[in-house]
């Protein structure tokens, strides 16, 4: 097999790469086309996707078994804007689109555990509720690869939800140790609830079962749990967290956000990460579990590596 991994160089991407390298496969990557969109329906970005010509992206894809789409923003905290939708939204309706042309086997999209939201327990279906412009892209992305896979059926296509991955080089875990060691790090009690923070090991494992899965695998495949609760990722993170009052969190999780609503939502996002850290997210054991394809869990030691490096002289 011959793998293409689009957005190979970033974060995810490379991660992807170094996967697929240790397992004696045939990789590259390829950088991400650079796009911008205005469309705000799944149906109007497959438009889009139909009327947006990237010269070489064919003739890339070609040869080419599998294709990985690990490109975008993945900035949870972005505006709304025309390169966020374009990087998220309309980048993979036009891969699924040249991937058909090239004769590609399967597509495997990256998408975010983000654009379901605050539901209690994250799942594999195709129900969203997204909250931020963020999780509002990556939902789009995710609604319209359906359209464009429904009109492919020769096409394998894909979408792999991430949850909150982390890596030692990684700023988002960098603020996450800094928040574990400082005097707001704290959980709900009794501290025992899941918590969605994942290693981009594991993540970079996942895509790797998916990829080269010989069965049928269904169109969304959720993230393991790696094992964590809100208690002990903040303590693999070299943190003590206090445990307060699960009552007293909630009320300050709904005046967060009702002082956010006046603000037209601007402080969702930081709300929403305060939340998760005071009651994490359950989820479904998922295909990847059901099939025994779940990634050795990592996270706990990429926090401690993560940890090693704040605590390291400069």
């Amino acid at each position: 097999m011959t793998w293409l991994v689009v957005g190979g160089s970033g974060f995810v991407g490379s991660s992807v790469l170094r996967a697929l390298g240790a397992a004696g496969i045939d990789a590259r990557g390829l950088p991400a086309p650079r796009l911008a969109a205005s469309a705000q329906t799944p149906a109007a970005l497959l438009e889009a996707a139909a009327a947006t010509d990237v010269p070489g992206l064919v003739a890339a894809l070609q040869g080419h078994d599998v294709v990985v789409n690990a490109a975008g923003l993945a900035t949870p905290s972005a505006p709304e804007g025309a390169d966020l939708l374009g990087a998220n939204a309309l980048l993979p309706a036009v891969l699924a689109r040249a991937a058909v042309r090239a004769g590609t086997g399967r597509l495997v999209h990256l998408s975010s555990a983000a654009v379901q939201g605050r539901t209690d327990r994250l799942d594999e279906s195709r129900t969203v509720r997204p909250f931020s412009a963020y999780s509002r892209s990556k939902a789009l992305g995710e609604q319209a690869l359906a359209l464009a896979a429904d009109a492919a059926p020769g096409l394998s296509v894909v979408t792999v939800r991430a949850t909150s991955v982390q890596g030692p080089a990684r700023l988002t875990t960098a603020a996450l140790v800094r928040l574990a060691h400082s005097p707001l790090a704290s959980v709900a009690s009794p501290g025992t609830a899941r918590s969605p923070v994942t290693s981009v090991d594991a993540l970079a494992g996942l895509v790797l079962a998916v990829g080269r899965h010989r069965g049928a695998v269904p169109g969304i495949v959720l993230q393991p749990w790696e094992g964590l609760t809100v208690r002990t990722v903040l303590e693999a993170a070299g943190g003590r967290p206090r445990v307060l009052p699960a009552a007293l969190c909630r009320a300050a999780v709904v005046g967060g956000y009702a002082v956010s609503s006046v603000l037209r939502g601007r402080l969702d996002g930081h709300v929403r990460r305060v939340e998760l850290m005071w009651f994490g997210q359950d989820q479904v054991p998922g295909w990847a579990v059901e099939q025994e394809l779940a990634p050795a869990p990592r996270v706990r030691e990429v926090l401690a590596q993560a940890d090693g490096h704040r605590s390291a002289p400069a």
